[in-house]
């Protein structure tokens, strides 16, 4: 076989092993049993080399999982040994500093042998809706609080499950037949996976991965830092405010960009919070590193050569490097936010490139439904553990309006509100885009969703708010508005906070509203078409398109008699 022709059966392998993890997420997604998997696809798959090096990842699945879980995988041959691997082996943990950040996640590792020879791993990442403890939320004081945890350990030994473990995670948590069914399902993935490859392996004759994993890392490493080498050797600085849980929190970041690499600093940046909302540095890195590819090297595929030239430090103890046993159940809350800070550090540097501030951490929230306790309930009154993924919107881009209820970074999807409601007693009377909601600008941000929830009759409920943006919407960039931001009552106007457990008494609704991002550039640039564009989608009010754009009341007028027609605008 000559180089050229190697070369090129190289990039048919590379291209098949990410169909293979495609497959295996796409296995998960179809096999789930909790909703924030089959309906949100907050998941990661991919597929490692014998020294735990990630080579590929699943197109579909978040950063925060995929660019963490890269890290994992060598955990994981540490604990259980090298010595201590066999075929037909299951291994599981859901340790938030050698996982993915947070007691939530599930992550799973298995052992691929080809002729009886170890050749690779493959691994996956799903968050479960509920691990026991105090549930998913913000409100306790240590990790200890926020429920079962699982060291790295075998699940499988040669082919048979610990069922000694199945029932202690059994005994400990609110939805034992859900969360058993979200491990299976995560072994069954991986065993998808290896299942392709061994087909691959077979089809090209490969004995090992290693000639093919010496391909795709030397060529990954290689164009990243071809990229790297082209931007301005500079240092700047990026920070910003959010809310936090009773106080708000700064996060800074030092962006220096170096001949072979690109180092974020995030010293300065506030320390552990006494709730929920620290972030372990494997979950900050993970975004800091997704940032910073999308900015330079979007086309370049994930995998551990293409995230090495990214170096993420934080000192320890800060609410980036969140350490044992601070409480990190919320930690996407604060991870969520890192590539706004760095986007805004890279700014500086590579002006015109990156995004507006968007909402950033998702809308999410649990409701933890139960019969009334303040008169009889009926008899089919019952428990459930609701979890619901929602967005508000993405900021503004360079050339480009933001998108509407899009998560960004993390990518996940918002649930369906059939999906919601299949899953217990809870009832979503509204959700809808919310007007005026995107930050002003040459590029508007994306608009932020207007959400109302209940319970059916004989029904209270505890939600658990997972919201940011309250006190500190999305910034607009080069001239552009802020966005607006998150709001959250009951229907009886009862204030209720953005973060946190609290009491919903029976027939009372919860009315939130979810911020949009930050526009672009100053709103005197945009083009009157896409103005009069928003207000007939009703994406701005008429009071915003004469106040913020400047729209001519004659041009309003013309606007509202289109919509009124049926007519093109």
């Amino acid at each position: 076989m000559t180089k050229e022709h190697s070369t090129v059966a190289y990039q048919v392998m590379w291209n098949r092993l990410i169909s293979v993890v495609e497959e295996q997420a796409q296995a998960l997604v179809r096999t789930a049993f909790s909703t924030s998997v089959r309906e949100a696809g907050d998941l990661s798959a991919g597929v490692y080399d014998t020294h735990g090096q990630m080579l590929a990842q699943a197109v579909t699945g978040t950063p925060g999982h995929v660019n963490a879980m890269a890290d994992a995988v060598a955990h994981f041959i540490r604990r259980i040994g090298r010595q201590n691997i066999f075929k037909g082996d299951v291994y599981i943990t859901n340790d938030p500093w050698e996982g993915t950040g947070h007691l939530h996640d599930i992550t799973m590792v298995t052992p691929s042998f080809h002729n009886d020879v170890l050749v690779g791993f493959f691994a996956c990442t799903a968050h479960v809706v509920d691990i026991g403890g105090r549930g998913f939320g913000a409100d306790g004081a240590s990790v200890y609080e926020e429920g079962l945890y699982i060291p790295i350990m075998k699940f499988a030994a040669g082919g048979e499950v610990d069922q000694t473990l199945v029932r202690i995670i059994r005994g400990n948590v609110r939805e034992p037949d859900q969360l058993i069914g979200d491990i299976y399902a995560l072994t069954t993935c991986n065993e998808i996976g290896h299942r392709r490859l061994i087909d691959m392996m077979q089809e090209f004759e490969l004995e090992t991965l290693d000639s093919i994993a010496a391909f795709i890392l030397d060529n990954s490493r290689r164009a990243t830092l071809e990229r790297i080498a082209a931007l301005p050797r500079e240092t700047a600085t990026g920070e910003m405010t959010v809310d936090g849980f009773s106080a708000p929190i700064s996060l800074k970041v030092k962006l220096t960009i170096e001949e072979d690499r690109i180092i974020s600093d995030f010293t300065g940046s506030s320390g552990v919070d006494r709730k929920g909302i620290n972030c372990p540095l494997v979950y900050a890195k993970a975004y800091a590193c997704y940032a910073l590819k999308v900015a330079i090297a979007p086309e370049i595929p994930n995998n551990a050569a293409s995230l090495a030239p990214f170096q993420i430090t934080a000192p320890d103890n800060t609410i980036v490097n969140a350490l044992h046993p601070a409480p990190v159940a919320l930690r996407h809350i604060v991870g969520h936010f890192i590539p706004d800070v760095v986007f805004n550090a890279f700014d500086k540097i590579v002006p015109g490139l990156v995004p507006a501030e968007g909402a950033g951490c998702l809308c999410n929230f649990q409701v933890s439904l139960r019969p009334r306790m303040d008169a009889p309930a009926p008899n089919d009154a019952v428990r459930r553990e609701v979890l619901t993924f929602n967005s508000g919107g993405s900021g503004a881009r360079p050339a480009h309006d933001g998108l509407n209820a899009t998560a960004f970074p993390s990518g996940v999807m918002t649930m369906p509100v059939e999906a919601t409601e299949h899953a217990g007693p809870v009832i979503i009377w509204r959700k809808e885009l919310r007007p005026d909601s995107g930050g002003a600008g040459k590029h508007r941000g994306g608009l932020g969703q207007y959400m109302v929830v209940g319970a059916r009759e004989g029904h209270e409920f505890d939600l658990q708010a997972m919201f940011d943006r309250v006190d500190h919407p999305a910034r607009g960039r080069r001239g552009g508005a802020a966005g607006a931001s998150t709001t959250i009552a009951q229907d009886d106007g009862t204030r209720m906070y953005g973060k946190g457990k609290q009491f919903v008494p029976h027939g009372r609704k919860v009315m939130m509203a979810f911020p949009g991002g930050g526009g672009y550039g100053t709103p005197a640039e945009r083009p009157v078409a896409l103005v009069k564009r928003d207000l007939a989608r009703g994406y701005i009010s008429a009071q915003t398109a004469a106040e913020t754009y400047g729209l001519s009341a004659d041009a309003i007028a013309s606007v509202q008699a289109a919509i009124t027609k049926g007519e093109p605008v």
